[in-house]
């Protein structure tokens, strides 16, 4: 039994996609965590290992996971393979019936998405290839492109006058603001919304209105065709649709030397060029022409159809923000990825933070806090009550406020990170979270940095004023203990990407760009 899921499910997934992002109901979120990639693998920042995909995994994303930042409506959009136009090059052009047994020239593309059959001009403006000046002489392959296409004609024309052969369309023009965010090495946007934008509403409506057909080609230009050197008018071209016409031109040899579309008509599906219902003799050679159909609805009519809109690329701006300090400097990041829904901590509620800490973290005090140092991925302890230690890693710490950021996974409760079992750990299976509300025997004293500081329970809040200056937290104190904003292991996991270690600094941004592909 023999079947196939076609493209277009792979267009309905990414639009879909969008769509889900975009819903108010929803929240997607790009995450940044793992500062201690190396102790996972030691050649991580060379050859970072594929993603495993299963719930533990999923969980040690959680576990290392050090902020969210939420992908808006604006931060998400359906993109294309980039094609830039480039003089000398020869492109394939659009035929409906490009197969594995009918392979698209010269690219040898065996499905339309994967030919070469559209461009971005220097402009940034889009045009598919309807003609590539391919012909019996050529192979079929088409000539080299020679002129750039700038023109925002709705017809579709030649763009010079080189005499290349080629027919290009106009479909739109990608704006500043969607290239900064959408325009990668290998991708390009194409409009949102483009069944009911009005900015694009003249190329939509001209694919309902100029005439369907657009090309024919020849694929033999017979032997004793009609009358040397004459040119025939309003040929038909018969077949499921109605009115289509050419115009073909009879040369010296009596061979057929051009034809070119001179109405186009309207609901075809396929069609041939009827020489005997105008009076043209075939001949003894009887040519043979390829009635190219255009998508449903005609060139322009359904831009994610047309081009291939399967893969979506996401965008978040990370950078340091000094009243929401999520993203943390002076550590490591070596993983990114997405999450669908995750909740907002201790609530079902999703998360709706523009940026949200994943991590915990204390407000220190005492005797040269604001000279300590803790080494980043370094082990901090704190002795919460009798034979009960609670132990963390150091993401970051900040010595004008006194702020340790830490994260709390299964390395610090009795397993290495490879997640074999540490049959002797320092202190038991039992992983403990820091407390400001010691037992017996605890002590409010982290151990780990270059000092012994205390936990200042006596704090509350999200901002702190220190010599007349307010600095804010980026997570909302109680007691001296912060929880991170987002619930841990709540919602969906959908896209992971380790990467080789980066170290943020004070005044660094990252643009993650996530293609997805379905």
């Amino acid at each position: 039994m023999a079947a196939i899921i076609t493209d277009q499910l792979r267009i309905l997934n990414a639009k879909n996609f969008v769509a889900g992002v975009t819903s108010t109901t929803n929240s997607y979120y790009t995450f940044v965590g793992l500062p201690n990639a190396t102790d996972f693998q030691s050649d991580w920042n060379t050859s970072p290992p594929s993603p495993k995909d299963n719930f533990n995994e999923e969980n040690n994303y959680w576990d290392t996971m050090i902020a969210l930042k939420k992908i808006s409506a604006s931060d998400v959009n359906q993109v294309i393979r980039k094609i830039t136009w480039t003089s000398g090059i020869t492109y394939d052009m659009y035929r409906h019936d490009i197969s594995r047994t009918n392979a698209s020239q010269p690219s040898g593309a065996i499905d339309l998405y994967s030919a070469n059959y559209y461009v971005m001009n220097s402009d940034f403006r889009v045009y598919i290839c309807l003609f590539n000046g391919a012909s019996p002489e050529n192979n079929f392959s088409g000539n080299p492109s020679l002129d750039e296409p700038t023109f925002t004609d709705l017809e579709p024309r030649a763009a010079g006058t080189s005499g290349d052969g080629y027919i290009w369309k106009y479909l739109y023009t990608i704006k500043p603001s969607e290239a900064i965010k959408f325009d990668v090495t290998n991708y390009i946007p194409v409009p949102k919304n483009w069944s009911t934008s009005t900015e694009n509403s003249s190329v939509r409506n001209n694919a309902a209105t100029s005439g369907q057909l657009k090309i024919v080609t020849i694929r033999n230009r017979g032997v004793g065709v009609g009358t040397a050197n004459r040119t025939y008018t309003r040929v038909p071209i018969k077949g499921d649709g109605s009115g289509a016409e050419a115009t073909i031109v009879v040369n010296n040899d009596s061979k057929i030397e051009s034809i070119t579309v001179s109405n186009g008509g309207s609901n075809y599906t396929f069609g041939t060029v009827d020489l005997q219902a105008e009076g043209v003799p075939t001949g003894t050679t009887t040519p043979v022409f390829n009635v190219i159909v255009p998508p449903q609805g005609g060139h322009g009519a359904d831009i994610y159809r047309e081009l291939g809109a399967y893969n979506v690329l996401t965008y978040s701006r990370i950078e340091n923000d000094t009243e929401n300090p999520d993203f943390i400097t002076g550590n490591q990041i070596a993983r990114v990825g997405i999450i669908e829904n995750p909740k907002a901590y201790q609530s079902s509620d999703n998360l709706t933070l523009d940026k949200a800490s994943a991590v915990y973290a204390l407000r220190l005090t005492g005797a040269g806090y604001s000279s300590a140092t803790f080494t980043a991925d370094s082990f901090i302890s704190q002795t919460i009550g009798v034979g009960s230690t609670a132990v963390g890693r150091v993401v970051s710490y900040d010595q004008t406020t006194g702020v340790l950021k830490y994260w709390q996974d299964r390395t610090t409760a009795g397993f290495n990170t490879d997640g074999t079992l540490n049959s002797n750990p320092a202190y038991g299976f039992k992983l403990n979270r820091f407390t400001s509300s010691i037992v017996s025997g605890g002590s409010y004293t982290i151990v780990g940095g270059s000092v012994n500081l205390g936990i200042n329970t006596s704090f509350t809040g999200v901002s702190t004023t220190i010599n007349n200056r307010t600095y804010y937290l980026g997570q909302s104190f109680t007691n001296g203990i912060s929880n991170p904003e987002v619930k841990k292991y709540s919602g969906n996991i959908i896209y992971v990407d380790n990467r080789p270690s980066i170290t943020r600094s004070v005044n660094q941004k990252e643009d993650v760009k996530v293609i997805l592909q379905f």
